[in-house]
């Protein structure tokens, strides 16, 4: 006689707390997205995660509360995946970089989603002291992290007249504006023309590392 199959531990009502937190995340991500942050409601997030408005009230009990912990989310996201590309020892500080580059323009990094939350918070940073808060920790530990590869980098090639802080702000605004022009442009700029710009840009601060031959054999 067959056994009687029961209900798999994974099912939405039996999901741990942080996977049923991570699946209203992903579902708000979504709703910015579409919707903005304004115009996101906690109803938009249950019917987009097909849940009911009191597991989404049991876990985040307001929608600003879920907005902030979006926010985190994705940062975190961003951050740890740098963190581990700085510090992982088998890698030249040169390949560091490339990877760090690589990585900007990732599709996990490029969708478009994603591109619109973040847009959709930085724009509200002036008047949200916790977005801004939020954010000016993620880019300052980027920002530190890659302007140690930078005068790595500098004191390896010679290269004097470089301020590896400048190049860190050039690359920085330049990597910003390119994953706008991915969010706003989907059909112009491709993720792997946006990474070829960036890297020609480090090629400008530091050719005997960055030229544009490296740059193609990389991407192939």
């Amino acid at each position: 006689m067959e056994a009687v199959k029961t209900k798999s531990s994974d099912t939405p009502r039996s999901m741990p707390k942080q996977a049923r937190r991570k699946q209203l995340i992903e579902a708000t991500i979504k709703c910015i997205a579409e919707k903005g942050l304004s115009g996101t409601t906690m109803a938009d997030v249950t019917q987009q995660a097909g849940l009911s408005m009191g597991i989404v009230n049991l876990h985040f009990e307001t929608k600003e509360k879920l907005l902030i912990e979006t926010l985190r989310f994705i940062s975190t996201e961003y951050t740890s995946g740098l963190t581990k590309i700085f510090n992982n020892e088998k890698l030249s500080t040169e390949e560091k970089i490339t990877s760090h580059v690589s990585f900007d323009f990732s599709r996990k990094i490029t969708d478009r989603n994603k591109l619109a939350v973040w847009f959709a918070f930085w724009g509200e940073t002036k008047s949200r002291p916790t977005y801004l808060s939020i954010c000016a920790d993620y880019i300052n530990e980027i920002a530190t992290n890659l302007t140690k590869l930078f005068a790595e980098l500098k004191d390896e090639g010679n290269y004097t007249s470089i301020d590896p802080e400048l190049v860190c702000v050039c690359y920085t605004a330049l990597s910003d504006g390119l994953w706008l022009d991915l969010l706003v442009t989907p059909r112009g700029l491709k993720p792997d023309q946006a990474q070829t710009v960036a890297m020609h840009y480090l090629g400008t601060q530091f050719y005997n590392h960055f030229s544009a031959e490296k740059s193609s054999l990389r991407r192939n």
